[in-house]
């Protein structure tokens, strides 16, 4: 059983009287699944890390109350002991890892754990075959999606065979196939007693797993709901409380402008190869310049891929074109700004307000305080961006990214760890910032965020392009059968 009394904590440097969570009364007893959901920044992660011990050992601040687990006071506690007990799986997966490849990263805990060759030979096909990994077996950690980094993140703490299951964002950037396949895994543990605590923004897929859901609301529990309880709200509601649709066939659509530019953006014999195998081949394709095109396809399918080589920093063969003037990668590199995946590459100043000018004109600091104001975080502006919530990093990338002024904008799931109303934000600023760029491409696996911003999507499936397509009311169709298709055909079996 986890117990959390009367538990407020302050991280260090953080604003006067800004706790990050107050007065936490939570009890979660064995094999209960409890999903912590709310805004971004409300305490989600704060309560993860107090459960599996990096509070207070690793990350400092001032802490009160009593947080134990299985009886045990966590403060109390090494973290060595505490991990044999608490599994965990950070939203950022390559925190997590020790390795070079992924076998040796399934291997590593029960490794540390002394265990005989045999047993743990044995837990590596386990976890292997519990989120169907043998394909990602023996392979380069660098090589993976981001996808397929967490599923190797899951599988590597599933190996050590843990109590307690503690989850921070698993889903941000898995594509819907393995979302399916993690929840298949969390039914698995539940049905075998494992406590599952999750601190979730996607909430669909957790409701068949889910005994409560808690909601936290700048730092502190408003309201607990069963499952039943959270379903009888309607979209609307659950909007206003800054969470993410329960259901995503209620996802609708809105009235995008589709421009039909006169300029266009060509792609000839493009290839990219790593360790000698083709990962991308586009034999030809044309995007309109000034359209939001949606980057969607399966982990792995060559999505991030094709953006590196757009803005030249992934070697390959073939040429682009905007309308027939050819644009080397050099001259590409200089008119294009990404927002990566894993945002803490690109955050190296002091201070959100820093970071967020980095690249902007001293006489335009007043444009940098508008997007500050529009994202939600201007109070956040004497900051240590690494010090910021997993959603609160995605906003200030975004912001970086809107202030720098280039021509080609790509985005690398900036929605992965964003509650409702900063995708909202987010759609909006993309949206706006999209009039003075050639093209914004963003990389997404978020049906709400495509259907509110993408003026067109780009399938993209083994590293060929499977479709292109506008998002006129056909295309949204389009799109959202194939976020469905999965859902539909366990609905059929």
């Amino acid at each position: 059983m986890i117990e959390l009394k009367q538990v407020t904590f302050q991280y260090d440097n953080a604003p006067e009287n800004a706790h990050s969570i107050r007065n936490i009364n939570l009890t979660i007893q064995n094999g209960e699944c409890v999903v912590l959901c709310g805004r971004s920044g409300c305490g989600k992660t704060t309560i993860t890390r107090l459960i599996n011990g990096l509070i207070p050992h690793y990350y400092e601040g001032v802490l009160s109350g009593y947080v134990s687990v299985d009886g045990a006071e966590i403060k109390k506690q090494k973290l060595s002991k505490i991990s044999q007990h608490v599994g965990s799986v950070f939203q950022n997966p390559r925190s997590q890892f020790f390795n070079v490849d992924t076998t040796s990263e399934l291997a590593f805990g029960c490794e540390n754990q002394g265990l005989p060759k045999e047993d743990v030979l044995e837990r590596i096909a386990d976890a292997a075959n519990h989120f169907c990994l043998n394909g990602l077996l023996n392979r380069s950690i660098f090589e993976l999606s981001g996808g397929e980094k967490q599923r190797i993140a899951c599988a590597s703490v599933y190996a050590v065979h843990p109590d307690i299951f503690v989850l921070d964002e698993p889903s941000s950037n898995l594509d819907p196939a393995s979302i399916q396949q993690l929840k298949d895994v969390l039914l698995k543990l539940k049905a075998e007693g494992k406590t599952l605590v999750i601190s979730e923004h996607r909430l669909y897929y957790l409701l068949d797993i889910a005994d409560r859901f808690i909601w936290l609301d700048q730092g502190e529990v408003r309201s607990v709901y069963t499952r039943e309880e959270i379903l009888a709200f309607s979209p609307a509601q659950i909007s206003a409380m800054g969470l993410r649709a329960l259901d995503l066939k209620q996802v609708e659509s809105e009235a995008v402008h589709l421009k039909h530019p006169e300029h266009e953006f060509t792609f000839q014999k493009l290839e990219c190869k790593v360790s000698g195998h083709s990962v991308l081949h586009i034999k030809s394709l044309q995007i309109p310049a000034g359209e939001i095109v949606a980057v969607i396809g399966h982990n792995g399918a060559g999505k991030s891929t094709f953006a590196g080589c757009l803005c030249g920093i992934r070697k390959h063969t073939g040429k682009v074109f905007y309308d027939r003037t050819e644009r080397n990668a050099k001259k590409r590199l200089k008119e294009s700004y990404m927002v990566m995946q894993d945002v803490n590459h690109q955050l190296f100043t002091e201070s959100v307000r820093d970071e967020v000018t980095l690249n902007l004109p001293e006489e335009q600091s007043e444009q940098a305080e508008n997007i500050l104001k529009q994202m939600g975080i201007a109070e956040l502006a004497e900051c240590h961006p690494l010090a910021l919530s997993g959603g609160q990093k995605q906003r200030v990338a975004i912001a970086s990214a809107l202030c720098a002024g280039k021509k080609i904008l790509i985005y690398d799931e900036p929605t992965s760890g964003l509650d409702y109303e900063s995708m909202r934000c987010a759609c909006t600023l993309i949206r706006d910032t999209s009039r003075q760029a050639e093209l914004s491409l963003v990389i997404t696996h978020d049906l709400e965020f495509i259907m509110a911003c993408c003026t067109c999507v780009l399938h993209i499936d083994h590293g060929t392009v499977k479709a292109f397509y506008p998002l006129d009311s056909r295309g949204k169709a389009r799109v959202k059968k194939e976020f469905l298709l999965q859902e539909e055909s366990e609905e059929e079996l």
